[in-house]
């Protein structure tokens, strides 16, 4: 209780001013960089409610934040055992589709938003617009949309946590969401949503550099930069890994 008056305290000449409430986010680390011993991180979302006046309502709102990477295009290979051996027997293409996603909420989003409100913010899995290449029948386009999640949640890129948020006070809120080994570079964003009787009452937005960093940088840049000489060096590498092998096994026999 004394954390929440100071907090409303030092906060008061923009609580007075406002209308609708207003979310104040924030995380734990604006950059994250990517090194050779990198195994995952933890991101630390948080930050405090103001609402007009200061006063809390008796029901306390809920919170949704959603981690999203960057969108890119992705094909997705669908496998058959064919003769013994798995092949790839059908492929769909998606123009955009988010590299990472996560999202946690104080309450499961099912209960928090209708259908309509969920599609338009994105909140969920099942709600994510995947943006398909079209020319497929909507029963193919819904396998491997299928498929892709689930490909993703075992990557750890996709996740759900529909109690991942705690709201401490009716006016302070945090959420933790997990960054795995593999996640893609480049710029993501963090959403925070507040939510009551179904509807989006406020939001807000921080972006989140990921990036690599020493060798790996270098390397990244160096495939970026110069395609051609870094195609040609790996080329030349695995050869002479391979010849050095070779004359490995030929002393040993």
């Amino acid at each position: 209780m004394r954390r929440r008056s100071l907090l409303l305290a030092l906060l008061a000449p923009a609580l007075l001013g406002a209308s609708k409430p207003v979310l104040v986010p924030d995380v734990s680390a604006r950059s994250i960089e990517i090194r050779y011993s990198f195994t995952g991180a933890q991101l630390l979302l948080f930050g405090a409610i103001l609402y007009p006046g200061g006063r809390v309502p008796s029901e306390q709102a809920h919170i949704a934040v959603v981690v999203k990477g960057p969108v890119q295009p992705i094909v997705v290979r669908e496998k058959h055992k064919i003769a013994g051996i798995w092949m790839n027997a059908d492929s769909h293409r998606f123009r955009s589709a988010p590299s990472f996603y996560a999202i946690a909420a104080s309450e499961p989003i099912a209960s928090l938003v209708d259908e309509r409100t969920a599609a338009i913010y994105e909140l969920g899995l099942d709600n994510l617009q995947l943006s398909p290449g079209g020319g497929a029948l909507p029963d193919k386009e819904r396998r491997f949309e299928k498929g892709l999640l689930d490909l993703r949640k075992r990557q750890g890129l996709y996740s759900e946590n529909p109690k991942g948020v705690e709201i401490s006070e009716g006016v302070l809120y945090r959420a933790r969401i997990d960054i795995p080994s593999q996640v893609p570079v480049g710029t993501y964003t963090a959403e925070t949503f507040l939510i009551d009787d179904k509807r989006v009452l406020a939001a807000a937005t921080r972006e989140i550099q990921i990036g690599k960093s020493g060798f790996e940088r270098f390397v990244a840049l160096a495939a970026r930069r110069h395609a051609l000489l870094y195609g040609l060096a790996a080329m030349l590498m695995s050869l002479a890994l391979g010849y050095a092998a070779a004359w490995a096994f030929a002393r040993r026999s």
